[in-house]
């Protein structure tokens, strides 16, 4: 993994997403997976394709992989603080139908 290209990007970001920035980018990935808004900037800046677990979610649901979003969403908020507004979330659930 390139340090030096991880180090630039720590300026602004967490070490987390400055590596999966970098490393999306040496291996050529068609998808990066961000959640954090900072890191999502950096990522579509350099040229990356972004998704995040609300898009992961939402393609599970679209591929009848899982029945229903809403509690996996509501776990995610509740559990492990994961935060999104409240017309954000109203969105994801009309999408799906729930």
């Amino acid at each position: 993994m390139d340090l030096a290209h991880v180090e630039e990007l720590r300026v602004e970001l967490d070490a987390g997403e400055a590596e999966a920035i970098t490393l999306a980018i040496e291996l050529d990935a068609d998808l990066v997976l961000i959640d954090d808004h900072r890191g999502r900037i950096a990522a579509s800046r350099l040229g990356l394709e972004i998704t995040g677990i609300l898009g992961i979610i939402l393609v599970a649901k679209h591929r009848e992989l899982i029945p229903a979003i809403k509690p996996i969403v509501d776990a995610l908020i509740k559990q492990a603080n994961f935060y999104m507004g409240s017309q954000l979330y109203a969105e994801i659930l009309q999408s799906v139908d729930e």
